[in-house]
């Protein structure tokens, strides 16, 4: 490509990338508590990473943050919005799911919904 060429598409690349909507977080359901035949551990919670298939990948979610976000009925500080914070701590098994910790226990609707995986902290 020429220099013409090439700042033309170069000035493409950043008109286009200022249309797209970008964000930092990846989508995650939440399977339940960590459990045992007949104990279940509400302090630990099983996510499963959309496109996470295996152990290996789970390395680079480490550490990562979690939003879980609901709606509540009355509004704070003008939002009804509220947000548990959490992190990956560790896989668990060998299909991609993790264990994850939360400030405060997820309360047991949540089983089934869906959970922001924030691509932050970095460890790179």
């Amino acid at each position: 490509l020429g220099p013409r060429r090439r700042l033309a598409s170069l000035q493409e690349m950043v008109a286009v990338a200022k249309t797209e909507q970008t964000r930092l977080w990846t989508k995650g359901a939440i399977l339940g508590y960590k459990r045992g035949k007949t104990n279940q551990y509400t302090h630990t919670s099983l996510i499963k990473i959309d496109g996470v298939n295996e152990r290996t990948a789970v390395d680079f979610y480490l550490g990562k943050r979690l939003a879980y976000i609901y709606k509540a009925k009355r509004e704070v500080d003008g939002s009804k919005f509220r947000v548990i914070w959490g992190k990956v701590c560790r896989p668990h098994g060998n299909s991609g799911v993790v264990r994850a910790k939360f400030a405060k226990n997820l309360p047991p609707k949540s089983i089934g919904g869906r959970v922001r995986v924030m691509l932050y902290p970095s460890r790179v």
